[in-house]
C-alpha cells in the first residue's frame, strides 16, 4: 500500500480508502438499494482493510440513517487511535427547518451527533457533503474553524463542489484567516471523467488532495455488466451515477482485454487506472461482500504500462467542451478527429 500527503498537509493517507456506505444493520434503510453488511461483516471488512494497509475510513452522518458511523466506531474499537476517520455533514436524518445544510447551528449539532455515534472525541477529516447555497460560506468557514480550534476536528474537506465553489472557499479562508479545506471528495471513474475539466485542475492548483467516490461507477465497471448481460447488484435498483451506455460498454471491452492479460479482474483494472491518474490522492472502495472487498484491495498491486493507460484513456476520452476546446485549438492539437491550426 502506498501513502500520499493529503493536499498541502502533513497528513498521509493510504491510496485506498474504505468507504462504509454499505455498513448497516440487516433490514436497515440500505436494504434493497445499497446493500447491508451487518456488524460482523463490517468488522471483518475493517480488519481486512487494516491488514492491507488502509489507514483511512470514510462515512457520513446520513449513511444508513447514522448506523454506518455507529458500526464503523464499533468495528474500529481500540484501533481507532491508529487510523483516520472521515465523515461528512450537510443532509440530515431529521426534517426540521434548520436541520439541512451547513449553518453554524447545523454544524455544531451534527458534529456532536457524529462524535457520539462514532464513539470518539475527535474527527480526523470533517467534510461538507454539498455546497449550501442558502448559508453564507463565511458562516460555514468560521464554524468549521471553531471546531478545529476546539480540537473536535483535525482537518476539513469538501465534497461535490464545483470548481468555482472550491476556489471561492479557498479564497475566503485566506481572507478570513480561517482553517482551509485540504481535500476534495468527488466522483471519478472511467465512465465519468468530467472532473478532469475543472475540478482536478483547481484542486491541484490550490494544493487540495482528492478522495474519489464511486470509482466503479456504482458497479458498472465491476465486470458483471456487459452488452449481453443485464444490470446486477446496486444498479438494479439504483442506476447511479449516470453512464453513457454505449461508450461504457466499449470501455468495459478494453478493461476485459487488459484484465485477461494480467490475470486480474475488470474491477481491479478500473481501480488501477484511477490510481495511476494525476491528481488522485486516494480511491474510496466499498463492498457488500467480503470477496468484493478482497478483490478491490488487490488493485493496489496492479501496474499499468503506458500502452494500457492510453488504451483506456482513448476509450473513455471526454468530448471537447467550451472553453477547453479553444485552448486546445490554440495549441494546434487534435479536436473532433481533425487538426486545426489557428494563426
Amino acid at each position: 500500500m502506498k501513502y500520499k500527503s493529503l493536499g498541502n498537509t502533513g497528513l498521509y493517507v493510504s491510496e485506498l480508502t474504505l468507504g462504509t456506505m454499505t455498513f448497516d444493520k440487516e433490514g436497515g434503510s440500505n436494504t434493497g438499494v445499497i446493500g447491508t453488511t451487518g456488524q460482523e461483516l463490517a468488522t471483518k471488512m475493517v480488519n481486512l482493510s487494516l491488514d492491507a494497509g488502509i489507514n483511512i475510513f470514510d462515512t457520513a452522518n446520513v449513511y444508513s440513517s447514522g448506523e454506518s458511523e455507529i458500526m464503523l466506531g464499533k468495528a474500529l474499537g481500540d484501533k481507532r487511535k491508529d487510523v483516520l476517520i472521515a465523515t461528512k455533514l450537510y443532509s440530515t436524518i431529521t426534517t426540521g427547518p434548520n436541520d439541512l445544510g451547513t449553518s453554524r447551528l447545523a454544524i455544531m449539532r451534527e458534529v456532536e451527533a457524529s462524535l457520539k455515534r462514532l464513539g470518539t472525541d475527535y474527527i480526523d477529516l470533517y467534510q461538507v457533503h454539498q455546497f449550501d447555497a442558502t448559508t453564507p460560506l463565511e458562516e460555514t468557514m468560521k464554524a468549521l474553524d471553531d471546531l478545529v480550534r476546539q480540537g473536535k476536528v483535525r482537518y476539513i474537506g469538501l465534497s461535490n463542489f464545483s470548481a468555482w465553489q472550491i476556489a471561492k472557499a479557498d479564497g475566503l479562508a485566506k481572507l478570513l484567516g480561517t482553517e482551509k479545506f485540504c481535500s476534495v471528495q468527488a466522483y471519478y471513474s472511467l465512465v465519468g471523467r468530467e472532473l478532469e475539466r475543472e475540478i482536478i485542475p483547481a484542486s491541484m492548483d490550490l494544493g487540495l488532495g482528492t478522495l474519489i467516490w464511486s470509482p466503479l461507477a456504482g458497479g458498472f465497471l465491476s465486470g458483471k455488466i456487459t452488452r449481453t448481460s443485464e444490470a446486477s447488484g446496486r444498479r438494479v435498483n439504483f442506476d447511479f451515477p449516470p453512464v453513457e451506455k454505449e461508450q461504457g460498454f466499449n470501455i468495459v471491452d478494453k478493461l476485459m482485454e487488459i484484465a485477461e492479460s494480467k490475470n486480474a479482474s475488470v474491477a481491479q483494472i478500473a481501480l488501477a487506472w484511477l490510481l495511476h491518474k494525476q491528481g488522485v490522492t486516494s480511491v474510496i472502495v466499498g463492498a457488500r461482500k467480503e470477496e468484493q472487498l478482497i478483490d478491490n484491495l488487490g488493485a493496489a498491486d496492479i501496474v499499468l504500462n503506458d500502452d494500457e493507460m492510453k488504451l483506456l484513456d482513448d476509450a473513455s476520452v471526454l468530448k471537447p467542451e467550451y472553453p477547453q476546446y479553444t485552448q486546445t485549438l490554440q495549441r494546434g492539437e487534435t479536436i473532433f478527429g481533425q487538426v486545426e491550426n489557428l494563426k
